[in-house]
């Protein structure tokens, strides 16, 4: 059974965070327009999102003997600009026309002015706009107030995080340029783009933070990699599968997209020759309907695919929990850390 993820009571300290930090961010200039564009970034940022990596910061903190303080939560907040910021420029590479249920950024800023050069004013002013909230992660973990020697080695993670996603990033893009991808290169790319960002790091930064041991650290690489592998193939199976009501984006995005995920790797090495040719003539088809998307995830679910996936899922799940179980953290923070391993991997949406 799926659940949907749900903010603990550090996401709305976290909204709270944000929204002050914004507020001291307006546009430098008074040039309607530009005012305009930094309403809807901050809109962006606020409404909507699950909070993921800065509860898992914040946890992460708290495990390292971390008291609950307001610098935590300003360096985790850090960590949903950032986000935010990646979130903006992936929608422009995958073409996608909606987020969280509402219209993409770059969508949104090409609707604010009519004439042929919409669309491409929009995409351009939507890699300035997530830029822009990358420069402010920067700047607002850079001024958390956690002693200067922490704070450096927390920063020394956070650029490897930001390093290890572009490159995952880049490695998706490559993928879908290339024949076809195996699973194991589809889950390279989960690594990457995903598991280390979305969990591991986070987690690391929030006890680094705090004064880690090294022992801590390893011990939440080793909960945090399976986890963030669950997180994305979930995702996965909710990119393909979902409705757009449950995750706020086109159910039909990743199959027009032809994302090679490690849902429709397993297909292909399991097709037959007929499933293999529809399986490569439609997905990544610009014009693929909701019936050549049926046939699709028929396809995925007879060669047994999606079997499998839900079952390298509950196979990371079971690493991730054993892995917690012998880390060296407070209890408070095991046991949050052990719910928030059920909402990442069963969530539905």
């Amino acid at each position: 059974m799926t659940v949907g993820f749900t903010h603990n009571l550090v996401g709305p300290r976290i909204d709270d965070r944000l929204g002050r930090f914004l507020e001291s961010w307006r546009a430098p200039v008074s040039d309607p327009d530009v005012v305009a564009a930094y309403q809807l970034l901050t809109g962006f940022i606020l409404n909507g999102g699950k909070r993921i990596r800065p509860q898992l910061c914040y946890w992460g903190w708290r495990g390292a003997g971390g008291d609950d303080c307001d610098e935590i939560i300003s360096a985790a907040a850090a960590l949903e600009l950032c986000h935010a910021g990646l979130l903006i420029h992936d929608d422009i590479m995958d073409g996608s026309d909606l987020r969280r249920g509402q219209a993409t950024v770059h969508r949104s800023l090409s609707r604010l002015h009519e004439g042929p050069g919409a669309e491409s004013f929009g995409q351009a002013g939507g890699i300035l706009l997530g830029t822009l909230s990358l420069a402010w992660s920067d700047a607002l973990l850079s001024s958390c107030g956690v002693e200067p020697g922490r704070l450096r080695a927390a920063h020394h993670l956070f650029d490897a995080m930001r390093s290890e996603v572009i490159s995952g990033q880049y490695l998706d893009m490559l993928a879908q340029l290339r024949s076809g991808s195996t699973v194991r290169e589809a889950l390279t790319v989960i690594r990457y783009k995903t598991a280390k960002y979305t969990v591991e790091r986070p987690l690391q930064i929030g006890g680094a933070l705090a004064g880690a041991s090294p022992a801590l650290l390893d011990s939440y690489s080793r909960f945090g990699l399976p986890l963030g592998e669950a997180f994305q193939l979930r995702d996965d199976v909710l990119g393909t599968f979902g409705s757009s009501a449950e995750t706020g984006k086109s159910a039909l995005d990743d199959l027009r997209e032809g994302k090679h995920t490690v849902l429709f790797a397993h297909a292909v090495q399991r097709a037959t020759p007929v499933q293999q040719a529809y399986l490569r003539a439609w997905h990544g088809h610009p014009e693929l309907t909701e019936e050549h998307a049926a046939e699709l995830r028929q396809i995925i679910r007879v060669t047994g695919a999606l079997a499998e996936v839900e079952d390298m899922i509950d196979d990371r799940v079971r690493m991730a929990t054993d892995a917690l179980a012998l880390a060296p953290l407070a209890p408070e923070a095991r046991s949050a850390l052990t719910v928030l391993a059920v909402q990442l991997a069963h969530r539905d949406r």
